[in-house]
């Protein structure tokens, strides 16, 4: 029936099942859309872009930030040349480090850190640009840092990202230890994940597959638009799931 009355809207309906569809396979939502998309016809597509596509129109918004903050390194590039202050350097590494340039940023750091040693987010942040690197060792340090000064700092990631270095460099004792407090304190999927990861790499695949099915079975209870958000982390815990056997 709605194939039927998506003639009535021809050729818009092919137009707009096409523009769902290229938006479906980019996004990878639940396998059911492509079901309604391809038999609803033009009401199905509609369906799927009032429910999928319009709430992210957010990332409109993350466009032009992104815009905004290229502007932004220019100008702060200009002003350190004059102004090398702590503040200007650490304003500079956040801006790349969201620009992923994360060697950039961590050598801005260095230079914020350096005139002014007491700011916790520089220390952390530089952390995050390090493992970004794949320098876990050199992470370490910093994340020490940031966790030692606040336990619970942004929220347990400082903490569960220190607990996945620790195990990058083979300190598994530091790391089960860390990794159980924190997937104790927090639902955060990918401390949740890494810890999975962790658990495998010690032949402890039934504790590695209950900490990935933590994170599914979080997903029953999370809004819709928490749901959209942490996606990626359910096809992981999903794909960790196939690829570990549960004997």
């Amino acid at each position: 029936m709605l194939s039927g009355l998506s003639y009535l809207f021809y050729p818009w309906g092919f137009l707009l099942q096409i523009v769902a569809l290229v938006h479906a396979v980019r996004r990878r939502p639940e396998y059911y859309w492509f079901w309604i998309i391809l038999v609803g016809g033009f009401l199905g597509a509609a369906a799927y872009i009032v429910a999928e596509v319009v709430p992210e129109a957010r990332m409109l918004g993350g466009f032009l930030r992104g815009f905004h903050e290229r502007t932004r390194i220019r100008q702060l590039e200009t002003i350190i040349l004059d102004n090398p202050s702590s503040g200007n350097y650490e304003e500079l590494a956040d801006l790349l480090r969201e620009q992923n340039q994360y060697a950039r940023a961590r050598q801005c750091y260095d230079q914020a850190i350096a005139g002014r040693a007491n700011s916790l987010d520089a220390f952390y942040r530089r952390g995050l640009c390090s493992l970004a690197l794949g320098e876990s060792a050199r992470a370490i340090a910093d994340l020490e840092h940031a966790v030692a000064q606040d336990s619970r700092y942004d929220h347990d990631r400082a903490a569960g990202l220190l607990a996945h270095a620790y195990a990058l460099e083979g300190q598994s004792e530091h790391a089960d230890r860390l990794f159980a407090k924190v997937t104790e304190l927090s639902n955060a999927p990918e401390a949740h994940y890494n810890y999975a990861v962790f658990l495998r790499s010690q032949g402890r695949r039934k504790e590695a597959r209950e900490s990935a099915q933590r994170i599914l079975n979080r997903k029953r209870t999370l809004p819709r638009y928490l749901e959209r958000i942490e996606r990626p982390w359910f096809r992981k815990a999903k794909a960790f799931l196939k690829e570990v056997p549960q004997n």
